[in-house]
């Protein structure tokens, strides 16, 4: 062999070029292949997540607010006058519900299929007009919305020529005056669902199915009642009816932490990124928890109810604030997507990067 072929300057394999192909190869069985994947999806996901939350929560926005009206609509000018003026200063329209009686429309308030409601007063004897429109909201109901009619209904009275009274049907408590703990709470188990199954993905790796299911079930119980503890008892910021809020709480977290686990099963590594983007991108702006759904985007408003945190957010929501009208709906939806979570998960166990040998296979390894 010749000094040349020898110091790598002839034409063996040696002594060529690497190509574009080979430098590709090369990178994508290197370490910096991933963290190169990882760099970008992060960015996006950083652009994704305070996009979603800007557009869902920065200017609220009405589209339609469910309205109780009492009385007949066609003899009270004065109301009539209110309500096209209410819908012109909104920028949207009251989706109007008419009720021959006050009890009535209290009691679609507590069955949370209206809002508000508008009636207009009676008139002294001998007078032909109402003395004004008298406005009642519900800041349990939806504080954001609440809020909003607060302010443009004395706003509208003034401009029409019409009197308004307000008042607070259902008021929040002191502790928590805007009415955001319950999506406080609802968003610590969602987070902390998904992050104790990335632990135990971690930490604990070798458990198999049945045993990871548990674990999961496990840290979901005693998560939901610390979450409920310290909320109620520790700060007293809402009084929970504490053993329903503590299993929707755990009800939350162990579905949070199972889709996290069937993503796993299903795109390995990958699993934080179709997690991230159901449950947080998507699914915490769309739960009507800190913006009220009318005032949402429509397409959010109706996508946030069929997944987990809108699920969570409305049980809890109703639990509180309504507990003679309990909904199924949420229930439902946090438990279909336990149950379809844990079906995949089962199913394509053998895909899960964890576990361990069973005994069996431990011993046909060592007979092998």
């Amino acid at each position: 062999m010749s000094e040349r072929q020898q110091d790598g300057s002839g034409h063996g394999a040696h002594g060529r070029k690497p190509t574009a192909r080979g430098h590709w190869h090369s990178f994508k069985e290197s370490p910096f292949f991933p963290a190169s994947v990882l760099v970008l999806i992060l960015a996006a996901a950083a652009g994704l997540f305070a996009g979603s939350y800007t557009y869902a929560m920065a200017n609220p926005t009405p589209h339609h607010i469910p309205t109780a009206v009492v009385g007949k609509a066609e003899s009270q000018r004065d109301r009539v006058a209110f309500i096209q003026g209410m819908e012109k200063a909104l920028g949207s329209s009251l989706e109007l519900h008419h009720y021959g009686t006050q009890a009535e429309a209290e009691d679609a308030i507590e069955r949370q299929e209206v809002f508000a409601i508008m009636r207009a007063e009676r008139p002294p004897e001998g007078a032909e007009r109402p003395r004004g429109v008298e406005l009642d909201v519900s800041s349990a109901s939806g504080s954001s919305v609440a809020q909003l009619l607060q302010q443009a209904g004395p706003q509208v009275g003034k401009k029409v020529g019409v009197q308004v009274q307000v008042r607070d049907l259902k008021p929040l408590g002191k502790g928590d005056p805007r009415g955001l703990a319950i999506f406080y709470i609802s968003l610590a188990a969602v987070i902390i669902g998904f992050v104790g199954a990335i632990q135990l993905s971690v930490h604990a790796r070798a458990l198999n199915p049945p045993e990871r299911i548990a674990f999961t079930a496990a840290y979901a119980l005693l998560g939901g009642f610390v979450i409920a503890a310290v909320v109620d008892w520790g700060l007293d910021a809402v009084q929970l009816p504490f053993v329903h809020s503590w299993m929707i709480l755990a009800l939350t977290m162990f579905t949070s932490g199972m889709v996290f686990t069937m993503f796993n099963t299903l795109f390995g590594r990958w699993a934080m990124v179709p997690t991230w983007g159901v449950m947080v991108l998507l699914g915490n702006p769309s739960s009507g928890g800190a913006v009220s759904w009318p005032l949402l985007p429509s397409v959010l408003g109706e996508i946030g109810r069929w997944l987990p945190p809108g699920a969570s957010v409305n049980a809890q929501h109703t639990a509180v604030y309504f507990p003679g009208h309990q909904l199924a709906q949420p229930y439902l939806v946090l438990a279909a997507w336990a149950l379809v979570s844990c079906a995949v998960f089962w199913t394509w166990r053998h895909r899960h990067p964890g576990g361990r040998p069973t005994s069996r296979h431990a011993a046909d390894a060592a007979a092998a």
